[in-house]
């Protein structure tokens, strides 16, 4: 099995600022200047491990490039995307007032789009089985007309409006199992029935005005936008049995070319973001169920690009257990952390009624 891995250096140098976690460094409100929260150290660290346990040796690496403005304009409005050209060389904010940026960072975000780009684009065209696109700024959060959320232009939705155009492929499935709601790939395909936007995440975490069970796509793409949010202490038994009962017979139902995960790790049990308790062990099982059902239906096509996770000494083993799955490894490496007997990670019965509303949806994918 050969998986493809992109990653750049330059995905660390996104300057995000001094923000004091989530709020503008304000003297005269008594905001000291510190870090903000997306910061490199998270990814930078998951590659660090990669490469430190030789896992990278199993992986090809692929080098990315920058979409294009064409590309860019599959997704986005002129308007957004001419306003971050704009402020590239003073730096500035992705359109929300919560997406800082620094001087030539749009141009990092553009290396961004199309490592994921790349990365569909060797899948496809059989240069790798599957592959892991270990980029940043992330994307599933970024809407037509405007960042959000830390993410400046839409990454994966991207990548695949210029699959489809480039590679004629018919049918994507984006199975989000960030933490936050997939709201900007949402946006991008609700009324498109050739791709299925699947979103697993923490009931009304962020966007708190979306991801919920009534949002189902819109003419032809009724039923293709398909949400579970979950109660927030979710552990590996609520998400594995999401994943068995609700994504993996949306997938069996709607039969994709590709599938496409947007990989977050801000579910996991030390996350300062989220709310949820997975740990590496769980993330490994959700890759496996994901990973066997693609090659029932689509030839293995999987590709996976990380989104969020912000705890720098947990999220590398969360990815670097996807990773390992991707690249066939059977020996994984040991987790030094001992969360997966939390009390409650396994199923309760708050969660099974929010998987159980979330299958009844499912009749709808054709």
């Amino acid at each position: 099995m050969a998986s493809g891995y992109v990653y750049h250096e330059l995905y660390g140098w996104h300057d995000t600022g001094t923000h004091a976690r989530l709020a503008p460094a304000d003297s005269r409100r008594g905001i000291q200047p510190y870090r903000h929260i997306e910061n490199d150290d998270a990814k930078r660290r998951v590659h660090e491990l990669v490469v430190a346990t030789g896992l990278i040796d199993r992986l090809t690496r692929l080098t990315p490039r920058q979409a294009t403005d064409e590309e860019i304009l599959l997704v986005h409005t002129p308007g957004h995307l001419q306003r971050l050209v704009d402020a590239n060389d003073t730096g500035g904010d992705g359109g929300d007032g919560g997406t800082p940026f620094g001087r030539g960072s749009v141009d990092i975000a553009r290396l961004a789009a199309g490592g994921v780009i790349r990365a569909v684009e060797a899948v496809l065209d059989g240069e790798v089985d599957n592959a892991y696109a270990l980029v940043r700024p992330p994307g599933h959060h970024a809407v037509p007309d405007s960042g959000m959320g830390f993410c400046l232009f839409g990454n994966i939705a991207i990548a695949v409006q210029a699959a489809r155009r480039s590679r004629g492929v018919e049918r994507v499935a984006v199975v989000d199992i960030d933490v936050h709601h997939g709201n900007g790939t949402q946006a991008v395909f609700y009324e498109d029935p050739a791709v299925l936007a699947l979103s697993l995440h923490q009931d009304r975490m962020f966007p708190s005005d979306s991801g919920f069970l009534t949002e189902r796509g819109a003419g032809a793409g009724f039923g293709y936008t398909l949400n579970l949010p979950l109660p927030p202490g979710t552990g590996n038994g609520g998400y594995l049995e999401a994943v068995r009962r609700v994504v993996l017979p949306a997938l069996h139902r709607f039969r994709p070319d590709l599938v496409v995960v947007a990989a977050g790790f801000d579910a996991s049990a030390l996350d300062p973001l989220g709310r949820m308790m997975v740990t590496p062990k769980g993330y490994r099982e959700i890759a496996k169920m994901v990973v066997g059902a693609a090659e029932e239906l689509c030839d293995g096509r999987v590709v996976c690009a990380h989104e969020g996770g912000y705890d720098p000494a947990y999220v590398p083993f969360c990815a670097n257990a996807v990773i390992e799955v991707l690249a066939g490894v059977e020996d994984p490496l040991d987790v030094p952390f001992g969360f997966d007997d939390l009390g409650q990670q396994e199923l309760q019965p708050h969660q099974d009624a929010a998987i159980a509303a979330a299958e009844e949806l499912l009749g709808d994918i054709g």
